[in-house]
């Protein structure tokens, strides 16, 4: 007798549809069904995956699902988290979604063999690199450079300098070229950084000049592992965030989307509205800082990364608005429950393991509202606890997915003692 086809019901934390009865399935949508022999039906929720890679770049999970079902999965992300932690939050609102071409960040690996360079992301549960010819997250000028930046690595590559055979002097490589590059679009371009690669001699850096010229980039820096180096930048880099021009060190944390950073701003900007004075932890840049200092609001913004700490506060000198930046470890040498009360209202948004030790402080001190920006939900949840066991009330939770089709998923969370 054959076994009837079993529904998927939902979808897991890493992507995969789950039936009733636990069965996982990756690449299904709520809605199919999934037979006996693995094979699947497709149900009202599943679509056609509009990229040509997806199924084996690692870099999205999710391009299978309808808009209905990828809203669904980014709610269901940030409220199951909640009630694992049985947080009770009061109100979670509609997700937002960022729309394609929105990605003005992206990491990639640049490898070659043979004299042929491949620019991409890695393969779902591999080491091996998926070619980029499209990529419908990310913005239309970061795709469009890729081509010539692959005919640049290869000409890098083949004159990086040999190790010196014995008797013999070095010459020009054609073994196998690896480099990280990072492309971020900033106020006056795009920015290259490319790490693992060095440009010795007048010819490799005429070269490097020679592309920055001709694809108008904003900066090039070159990292053969002792940091960036600067080959080109016509004019200081910067990124606007919420009207000033912030400085943009090479490599610093920015946020995926320029719409998702508005809408984690709108929230922090509504939940602490009339606060006085606010401290702004794991500030980076001053995202959150600029957009909340003004005639009637102090921020306070610390940072342990010195580059970024350095860039708000030359930032904030030039802008005029009340914001002070603080050059502070807040992992090794948290803000004491002392130093906390001084401040209407907290706002932090650490890395991605959250910040157990800074939020133990916030608990024991005398603040009343604090607004979570989290990228990570399981350890947002585990902070979270500790604030309601203090006596918060977790008030309203939105939820963000600013990496369309990927399981990453960030929120915004205002807790009320």
């Amino acid at each position: 007798m054959t076994e009837p086809a079993e529904e998927i019901i939902r979808i897991a934390a890493k992507g995969d549809g789950v039936t009733a009865s636990g069965r996982f399935a990756w690449g299904t949508a709520p809605g199919d069904l999934l037979h006996a022999d693995g094979s699947v039906e497709r149900g009202p929720h599943h679509v056609d995956p509009p990229c040509r890679h997806f199924g084996r770049c690692g870099g999205c999970q999710l391009q299978q699902l309808d808009e209905a079902s990828l809203a669904d999965f980014v709610e269901a992300r940030v409220s199951n988290a909640s009630s694992a932690q049985e947080l009770g939050a009061e109100h979670i609102t509609p997700p937002h979604l960022s729309p394609l071409a929105s990605r003005r960040r992206a990491s990639l690996r640049a490898e070659s063999s043979q004299g042929r360079v491949v620019i991409g992301y890695r393969e779902a549960r591999s080491h091996r690199l998926v070619e980029l010819s499209e990529c419908p997250v990310l913005r239309p000028e970061i795709v469009e450079i890729l081509p010539a930046l692959r005919k640049l690595l290869i000409k890098l590559g083949q004159g990086q300098v040999a190790p010196k055979a014995k008797g013999k002097p070095g010459k020009h490589a054609h073994a196998k070229l690896a480099a990280d590059l990072e492309l971020t679009v900033t106020d006056q371009g795009l920015d290259l950084g490319i790490k693992g690669l060095a440009a010795e001699g007048l010819a490799l850096t005429e070269l490097l000049l020679d592309f920055a010229r001709d694809h108008a980039l904003a900066r090039l820096t070159l990292d053969a592992g002792y940091g960036p180096d600067t080959v080109w930048e016509p004019e200081p880099v910067t990124v606007t965030l919420s009207g000033v021009a912030v400085p943009f060190p090479p490599g610093a944390f920015l946020q995926a989307t320029v719409d998702g950073e508005a809408a984690l701003v709108a929230a922090a900007r509504e939940w602490l509205a009339g606060s006085a004075t606010v401290l702004d932890l794991f500030s980076g840049l001053g995202t959150f800082a600029f957009a909340l200092a003004g005639p009637e609001t102090k921020v306070l913004a610390a940072e342990a990364e010195r580059a970024a700490h350095h860039a708000c506060k030359a930032a904030a000198g030039r802008s005029g608005l009340p914001v002070h930046a603080l050059h502070r470890d807040l992992f090794r040498n948290p803000l004491l429950p002392d130093e906390l009360n001084r401040f209407a209202a907290v706002l932090l948004d650490p890395p991605r393991a959250g910040a157990r030790e800074q939020v133990e402080r916030i608990a024991d001190s005398t603040v009343d509202r604090v607004v979570y920006i989290s990228c990570n939900p399981a350890s947002w949840a585990k902070d979270a606890a500790m604030l309601v066991d203090a006596g918060f009330v977790l008030k309203e939770l939105r939820p963000v997915g600013q990496f369309r089709w990927s399981t990453h998923v960030e929120l915004a969370s205002l807790f009320l003692r």
